[in-house]
């Protein structure tokens, strides 16, 4: 039984899952820019994990990602600028656990220009801040990408 529970406690050891944005025919793959467990307690950051892809205005970002984080909740946070230059940000839906595997971002305007985007997988279950009372949604893991026009 001891052996069973050590190769079961080695075989978790896998590396973080990656996340692919794509524009057109253009595609990167970043690593997580900050990777947690489960509970949130031990945790790694990447200063090198943020990833640069060239996204033309009116482009749709096609963000994909793996089974590890579809399974679990999910959401893509993004910025852009519109054609004044003044900068908005924005969020996805929060994808149910094992409800997709991809998102497609289209701006609202055909001339609006993609800053950045992230994906964000959820950890534990909110829970209120003992300070202010304010529902708190814990981010397990981030992938960043920086944009190019």
């Amino acid at each position: 039984m001891a052996a069973l529970l050590l190769v079961a406690a080695c075989s978790s050891s896998q590396p973080p899952p990656q996340v692919t944005f794509a524009a057109g025919q253009a595609s990167v793959v970043a690593r997580p820019a900050q990777y947690c467990d489960l509970k949130l307690t031990d945790c790694t950051g990447d200063p090198a994990a943020p990833v640069v892809l060239t996204v033309p205005v009116g482009t749709p970002l096609k963000v994909t990602v793996p089974h590890e984080i579809a399974a679990t909740p999910w959401q893509v946070v993004f910025s852009y600028r519109d054609a004044g230059g003044a900068q908005t940000d924005g969020r996805s839906p929060v994808f149910a656990p094992n409800a997709q595997s991809d998102y497609t971002l289209e701006l609202p305007a055909p001339e609006d220009q993609l800053v950045g985007a992230q994906v964000q997988q959820f950890g534990p279950p909110p829970q209120a801040n003992a300070e202010t009372g304010e529902i708190e949604f814990p981010i397990r893991a981030s992938w960043v990408l920086s944009t190019k026009g």
